[in-house]
C-alpha cells in the first residue's frame, strides 16, 4: 500500500511539472525562407501541424539578404548555400550550421543563356557579361566553371543583381549569361533559356541550415525539433515527388510537369556535420579570398555546431492540443 501511494504521488508530481513546463509557452522560432523553399516543403509534408511553438516565416528573394537578416538577428534560422554562408560568416555574424542536407542529381544551379545565344561552352564566356548575385551560389558556380575552363574571373564581367532583376537584364541583352538557382533555373528554362553549364559536378550541392548563436542558446528545443521536422520533410519529398512537384507548382506558378522531372531525379539526404564537410566549405572561402572577393581569409570552422548531429534521433516535441502551430508569411 505504501509503495502504491508513493507511485501515485510521483505520478502526480510528474504531471504537475509537465503542466508547469507547458504553461510556459515556448518562444516563437523565426525562420527565414526563400521562394519555393523551407516553408513550402514543410507545409507539403505536413510538418507544420501540431507544432508546440509558433513558427514565424519571413520571405527573402535571395540568400544575400537572408544572410544579412541572420547577421542582424532579425531571424533565428535560415537556409543558405556554400558561398552565401561564407559571406555571412565573413561579415562577422555569430552563426552556426545546425543541419546539412545534400541534394543529389538535381539541376538546382546552372549558368543559362538565351535560346538563340551563340555561346555553347564555358570558354565562350571570355569577354562576356555574367549576371548573378555577388556572393551567391550562382557567383560561386561561375567562378568554379571559369577555373575549370582555364579562365579567370577577370576574363568576364560580372553584373551583380538579385534574381528578380537579373532575368530581365538577360532577356534584354544587358548580359550574355545568367548564373542562378532553382526556382529561377526552372522558370528560365521553361520560358526558352538554355543550360550552358550544369553545376551538379562543380558544387557540393549542400544546403546549410544556420542559426544565430542567440537562438541556439535561447531556443535549442525549438531548433532541435525543427531540424527533425526538416529532415522528415526531405524524406517525404524523396518518397512523394509528384506531391512535392504539385506543391512547388502552386507557389512558383509553373506547371507541375516543370518541377516533376527535378523532383523525381533528386534525392535529399541529411548528412552529419563533420570535419570533411567543414574543410570543403573552407575551400570555398579560400577561393573567394584568392579572387579578392573577400578582403580577408575567413575561418569557417567556428560556424558549425556538431551537437545538433544528435537531433536526428528521438521524438519530436509533444504538442498539447491547446498549443497550435502557426506559419506566418
Amino acid at each position: 500500500m505504501k509503495n502504491a501511494s508513493r507511485l501515485c504521488l510521483a505520478l502526480a508530481g510528474l504531471l504537475s511539472c509537465s503542466g508547469i513546463a507547458w504553461a510556459q509557452e515556448l518562444q516563437a522560432l523565426r525562420v527565414a525562407n526563400q521562394k519555393s523553399g523551407i516553408k513550402l516543403l514543410l507545409e507539403a509534408a505536413g510538418e507544420l501541424q501540431e507544432v508546440p511553438y509558433a513558427i514565424q516565416f519571413s520571405e527573402f528573394p535571395a540568400a544575400a539578404p537572408l544572410g544579412e537578416a541572420l547577421n542582424a538577428g532579425a531571424v533565428d534560422v535560415g537556409g543558405l548555400g556554400d558561398a552565401p554562408y561564407v559571406f555571412a560568416l565573413g561579415s562577422g555574424a555569430a552563426l552556426k550550421v545546425v543541419c546539412i542536407v545534400h541534394a543529389a542529381g538535381r539541376l538546382s544551379t546552372a549558368i543559362i543563356v538565351p535560346k538563340d545565344s551563340p555561346l555553347h561552352g564555358v570558354a565562350d564566356l571570355k569577354g562576356k557579361r555574367i549576371v548573378t548575385g555577388r556572393g551567391s551560389i550562382g557567383h560561386f558556380l561561375a567562378l568554379k566553371a571559369l577555373r575549370e575552363a582555364g579562365l579567370q574571373s577577370s576574363d568576364v564581367r560580372f553584373v551583380n543583381l538579385l534574381p528578380s532583376d537579373a532575368r530581365s537584364v538577360l532577356e534584354s541583352g544587358g548580359a550574355d549569361a545568367w548564373s542562378t538557382w532553382d526556382p529561377y533555373t526552372a522558370i528560365a528554362i521553361t520560358q526558352g533559356a538554355r543550360v550552358l553549364v550544369n553545376g551538379s559536378h562543380l558544387l557540393s550541392n549542400n544546403f546549410y541550415l544556420a542559426a544565430t548563436a542567440q537562438a541556439i542558446e535561447d531556443k535549442r528545443p525549438q531548433l532541435t525539433d525543427f531540424v527533425k521536422r526538416l529532415e522528415r520533410a526531405y524524406r517525404w519529398a524523396n518518397q512523394h515527388p509528384d506531391a512535392y512537384a504539385a506543391a512547388q507548382s502552386r507557389v512558383t506558378g509553373l506547371s507541375r510537369e516543370t518541377h516533376l522531372e527535378s523532383a523525381r531525379n533528386t534525392r535529399f539526404q541529411r548528412v552529419p556535420i563533420d570535419d570533411a564537410l567543414i574543410e570543403g566549405l573552407q575551400a570555398t572561402a579560400d577561393l573567394y579570398f584568392e579572387e579578392g572577393i573577400t578582403g580577408k581569409r575567413i575561418e569557417v570552422s567556428q560556424g558549425f555546431d556538431k551537437s545538433f548531429n544528435e537531433a536526428a534521433d528521438g521524438p519530436l516535441l509533444p504538442a498539447p492540443s491547446r498549443v497550435q502551430a502557426s506559419g506566418r508569411p
